[in-house]
């Protein structure tokens, strides 16, 4: 897919690179930087939707490319006509379209995910938990869960995705993992709220969880 999601600014946004549009509409990539350099557009828009990148050549030479927002693809392709150009404009725009309704599902999931942690963090606070955990309930309770779906903790599954200790875990899983996850939360929070401690919880997840996802 040509169209892809990118984080800018910490907002993930559907773009496609200079790169990508030069190769379709069969054009030289040094012709679609011009082309996109002498748009005469406000720098309000430049800046919001031309991104300027960099990428490595067959070379290893750093060189110049842009990232392209769909308005700024629109605008870009404006110019360029023919039957041809009109059908790889029309399936950009599809893809487009594909990848927002993604980042939008995405999006619903992210804000359910969020409203799960917050019922979890509430059974903990309400049942003493963190304080005789030393503040580490909460990390605890979902490596418990992440061990039971995955078979690692929240540490090695940042490894495997190469993502940092301040990036986002969760973004990195599909929604049916996400909804796996939610569900064992879900599980915890009831166990906790029924006065079980850690312990136990960690003991009945362990017994009663299949590992179905790999």
């Amino acid at each position: 897919m040509l169209v892809e999601i990118q984080k800018v600014n910490k907002e993930e946004i559907t773009v496609v690179t200079s790169l990508d549009i030069a190769e379709t509409f069969e054009k030289q990539h040094s012709h679609v930087l011009r082309d996109i350099e002498k748009l005469e557009c406000s720098e309000g828009f430049r800046q919001s939707n031309f991104g300027l990148s960099f990428y490595r050549s067959s070379q290893n030479k750093s060189l110049p490319m842009y990232y392209v927002t769909r308005d700024g693809f629109a605008l870009l392709a404006m110019g360029y006509t023919g039957e041809k150009a009109m059908k790889f404009k029309e399936s950009y725009i599809r893809q487009f379209n594909a990848m927002e309704k993604l980042l939008k599902e995405k999006f619903v999931e992210r804000q359910k995910g969020i409203t799960v942690r917050h019922i979890v963090t509430d059974s903990i606070k309400r049942s003493k938990e963190n304080e005789r955990m030393h503040g580490h309930a909460y990390s605890l309770y979902t490596d418990m869960v992440y061990k039971a779906l995955f078979g690692k903790n929240a540490k090695q599954l940042r490894e495997e995705h190469g993502i940092g200790k301040s990036d986002d875990l969760r973004s990195c899983f599909t929604p049916e993992e996400l909804q796996a996850i939610q569900s064992k939360e879900m599980l915890v929070s009831s166990l906790i709220d029924c006065g079980w401690g850690y312990g136990q919880i960690k003991a009945f997840v362990e017994q009663n969880s299949i590992r179905e996802i790999a």
